[in-house]
């Protein structure tokens, strides 16, 4: 099964859940595909004791989860967050590989 997971909130909760969902499909041989989208691409801002996500991200690229982050948003930000591409690390992406995740994808989830 492929799945998709598209995360667009910079609620550190639902950021933190999302990723730990990635790592739980991972954990039973799953394609994990994960798209940073609008506030979503300030996951790594969000990072807490109580909400370790950047623990949860290592585990995610560690066992093979794709991240593609969104290149505008990430543009639209560059002001406030000058290096967010670099902290992200990650792929950066369009609409077009947003489609294209979502349609090789068994199942789409939004957080």
């Amino acid at each position: 099964m492929n799945l998709a997971i598209i995360i667009y909130s910079n609620d550190p909760e639902v950021v933190w859940n999302a990723f730990r969902l990635g790592n739980t499909a991972l954990g039973y041989d799953k394609t994990v595909s994960i798209f940073l989208l609008g506030k979503g691409v300030e996951c790594l801002s969000l990072d807490s004791i109580k909400y370790n996500i950047r623990e949860q991200l290592d585990y995610y690229e560690e066992y093979g989860g794709k991240l593609v982050g969104c290149d505008l948003c990430c543009e639209l930000r560059e002001d406030e967050m000058p290096f967010l591409r670099e902290d992200l690390n990650c792929e950066m992406g369009s609409m077009q590989n947003l489609y294209d995740i979502t349609m090789e994808a068994d199942k789409v989830i939004t957080f």
